[in-house]
């Protein structure tokens, strides 16, 4: 009797998606993308969110790979997560991560960036502009793993001439006006000196100038899915997400 019963349950699970698409082929409604029919920004998660988190800040809400959920990115004290939340907007689900069935066993592929799309131009310069191979790099003056990476960028520019540095000032959000107003002031200056100031807790004052640039990197990184800082792209595209002491990141400089 209980294998009878689970088995029509089973049949009847594995029967739902295609009930499903009969009925909307039928009938108007979301039988297309569910866009139609349904939305969320990134406010509106916000504050959903922030009943349970209320330092987090949401990063981007899109589509979950499974029908019928959003998923929300967001930051918060700085780590990154994700949550996802039903169409109905009453259930949050709290889980790692959702794998499609034919990724399982696979490796993942690398991810990749154009390189020659980055506004090295709008940058901050740490090395030599000759050098033969570039890194691009998003940090914060407020994020403590950025400010021990500065530290290794600079034992490895001691070694090495044949690389150079370009820094992309990205403050997030959850560092308040403070990592903002550091930023700004820099971009302002493009002062080296003072992108050291700010990473070893000197005062840095006002900004100089008022721009967008700031924004205009936090747009960058957001439009190349850079959640964190710092975050570093190599020339060929290669993403590292993270901090790197100074052998590990000179060997990733060379693709070791």
């Amino acid at each position: 009797m209980k294998k009878s019963i689970v088995l029509s349950l089973l049949v009847l699970f594995l029967s739902m998606p295609l009930l499903s698409n009969a009925f909307t082929a039928e009938h108007p409604g979301c039988g297309g993308d569910c866009r139609d029919c349904h939305s969320l920004d990134k406010k509106e998660a916000e504050g959903i969110i922030k009943k349970g988190l209320p330092k987090a800040s949401v990063s981007e809400v899109k589509m979950a790979l499974v029908p019928g959920l959003w998923q929300i990115d967001f930051d918060v004290e700085g780590k990154h997560g994700a949550l996802f939340l039903d169409f109905s907007k009453k259930h949050l689900l709290v889980v790692q991560q959702i794998i499609p069935v034919d990724a399982m066993g696979k490796q993942a592929e690398p991810r990749k960036i154009d390189f020659s799309k980055l506004p090295l131009k709008e940058a901050l310069l740490m090395g030599p502009k000759q050098a033969k191979k570039k890194v691009a790099v998003f940090t914060d003056p407020d994020c403590p793993f950025c400010q021990k990476l500065h530290l290794e960028i600079k034992q490895v520019l001691a070694k090495r001439h044949d690389v150079a540095f370009y820094i992309f000032l990205r403050p997030l959000t959850m560092h308040g006006q403070d990592a903002y107003k550091k930023a700004q002031a820099i971009v302002c200056s493009k002062s080296t000196a003072m992108l050291d100031d700010a990473f070893t807790g000197k005062p840095v004052p006002a900004p100089g100038c008022a721009g967008t640039q700031v924004e205009k990197n936090n747009a960058l990184a957001d439009s190349l899915e850079l959640r964190g800082t710092p975050a570093l792209i190599r020339e060929d595209g290669m993403v590292n997400p993270g901090f790197l002491a100074a052998d590990k990141l000179s060997a990733w400089i060379d693709g070791k």
